[in-house]
């Protein structure tokens, strides 16, 4: 695993970086392997580096888009990740609507939709059944509890190992999310954290010693792939830039 932690002045020169990394690993992915995939995150971080990104000029028909996490809510909800990256950026570029692949949550059972994105990640990946997707880069948040994704504190999502995607819960609230193993697989992982609430969650995060399930991003270690911290000044005042 190869670690980056850059500490950016302010969230516009975060935003900046974040926009100008994704750009960089989503050409070298085509460059490398003729596509790119994607997972992108909810919340509001990533809203201005999607509308960044969408003011490049890429080969969209590349590039194919999925979900870290989606809110158990309709498609055209206000607090749905889909809606927000669609008005963010995708339908500001000329994405094919086939490259487009979101968490479904219609069928008023979220263990059923869980299971339907998991059969669809197989089924785009070529996957046999007990083979998790390796994603080309995949895009986080952190919140001030720790959580990442839908992977909250002592939720059951965390154990699940033998699954691509699971319900997460978020007091009461169901959630889609991807599994730990299918995030740690991603050739690229990003986290763009923003805020001087999230500075607490960080010192457990990059401590030494540190309880996982208290601090679900402690959980995610790329494979084989490498991860970068972009902070925000705010988040990141407490926090030594390295690469290790």
């Amino acid at each position: 695993m190869t670690q980056h932690i850059e500490v950016l002045p302010d969230k516009t020169a975060l935003v900046q970086r974040s926009t100008a990394l994704i750009v960089e690993k989503i050409q070298t992915a085509i460059a490398q392997r003729g596509t790119c995939t994607i997972a992108l995150s909810g919340g509001s971080t990533p809203k201005p580096i999607y509308e960044a990104i969408a003011r490049h000029d890429l080969p969209w028909d590349q590039l194919h888009i999925f979900w870290g996490d989606e809110r158990y809510v309709p498609p055209d909800h206000p607090d749905s990740n889909q809606r927000m990256a669609r008005e963010a950026w995708l339908d500001q570029v000329a994405l094919p609507p086939g490259n487009i692949h979101p968490m479904p949550t219609g069928s008023q059972d979220p263990e059923t939709d869980a299971d339907c994105y998991d059969q669809q990640l197989k089924t785009f990946f070529n996957l046999e059944s007990d083979v998790f997707p390796c994603f080309d880069i995949m895009l986080l948040g952190m919140g001030d509890d720790g959580h990442t994704a839908s992977l909250f504190p002592h939720t059951e999502a965390l154990e699940i190992c033998d699954r691509r995607v699971t319900v997460g819960n978020k007091d009461g609230d169901p959630r889609i999310t991807l599994t730990v193993p299918v995030i740690n697989l991603s050739r690229t992982i990003v986290f763009a954290i923003a805020g001087e609430n999230k500075q607490g969650a960080l010192a457990q995060v990059f401590a030494s010693e540190g309880d996982e399930y208290t601090y679900p991003s402690r959980l995610i270690q790329p494979v084989d792939g490498e991860i970068w911290w972009l902070l925000d000044g705010e988040a990141g005042a407490q926090v030594t830039a390295t690469v290790s």
